[in-house]
């Protein structure tokens, strides 16, 4: 029988955790939980990977020319990367960008989370709002963020991509940018092995059958991993709401307001708190612990939204 520790050790010596729990659970895709144990066990390794300059100097490029991408498009006043991971690239795309805005990051894996806050921390950005989530429930209201944009993280959920790219779409504000592996431009050993990982697929013909207006498509020109190649995706939200929102962090299953009370943020759709670890909200669904007295207690010490990151 699997154990955490026993996938652990498996890490440890260099396994391949997401195989390992697909053929345990008798499935082809990555299910949350799959993504969620695999990313959390080698939590630490892209801060770690950074010490290399070689790696180092690569990501700052990678992360630059994200960070023209979006401002050839726009001037933001807030940007989200869906899926942070530890922020190596967050933290590169906010510094070329040149000027302070308000950018946020979510990831399944809470110890990716902890290892973002304090990367961001030595790389001198505070501005930034940070919470666990997950990509088919996003935990941000509708149209609540100007420019999103994912760097590899819709590439383990293949058979998931349009659900994801509906909910990226919904909180995205003005533009949506997705580098994931460009499998449509990718030569058969890069498809063959983006294929055994179970990688994303078809992003654009997905985002077309959807009627999103795709405006750019091509392959990136920097990628880590000649057999992963990026493709940058680019799609232009159009009519969004005209009203603007101040609530950011929504209940990832209502889209709703979250009120901020106490150490937990309550949910008045679904009567449930989602508690903060660490100084880090827990916004997936599975975070939720169902208490629909908790106003009763300790509903007059009320929090406005987003102090909790000033």
């Amino acid at each position: 029988m699997l154990t955490p520790k026993t996938l652990q050790e498996y890490y440890n010596a260099g396994k391949n955790i997401s195989e390992i729990l697909r053929n345990e659970y008798n499935t082809l895709s990555n299910t949350s939980e799959i993504i969620e144990i695999a990313y959390d066990l080698q939590s630490g390794s892209y801060t770690k990977a950074m010490q290399n300059a070689d790696v180092y100097a690569l990501k700052q490029l990678y992360s630059q020319t994200i960070a023209q991408t979006i401002l050839s498009l726009d001037t933001p006043c807030s940007l989200l990367e869906a899926g942070i991971g530890e922020a190596t690239t967050l933290s590169g795309v906010i510094k070329h960008m040149g000027y302070p805005l308000q950018s946020y990051g979510f990831d399944i894996s809470w110890s990716r989370v902890a290892h973002a806050k304090k990367w961001l921390e030595h790389e001198k950005i505070f501005n930034h709002s940070l919470c666990t989530g997950d990509l088919l429930h996003i935990p941000f209201g509708d149209d609540s963020i100007d420019v999103v944009y994912t760097s590899h993280s819709i590439e383990p959920n293949g058979g998931s991509e349009e659900p994801i790219l509906k909910e990226l779409y919904r909180v995205a504000k003005k533009y949506l940018i997705l580098l994931e592996p460009g499998y449509e431009l990718a030569n058969s050993v890069a498809k063959e092995r983006m294929d055994s990982h179970g990688y994303c697929k078809n992003l654009v013909n997905i985002s077309l059958s959807l009627g999103y207006d795709v405006i750019k498509h091509s392959l990136f020109p920097h990628t880590i991993n000649p057999l992963n190649p990026t493709a940058i995706t680019i799609i232009r939200k159009n009519n969004p709401s005209p009203t603007i929102s101040q609530d950011v962090f929504a209940c990832p299953k209502y889209k709703t307001p979250l009120e901020k009370i106490n150490e937990v943020y309550f949910s008045p759709e679904a009567l449930s708190v989602y508690p903060i670890i660490g100084g880090i909200p827990c916004l997936r669904v599975e975070n939720s612990v169902f208490a629909s007295k908790y106003k009763d207690f300790f509903g007059n010490a009320t929090v406005p939204e987003g102090t909790l990151f000033a």
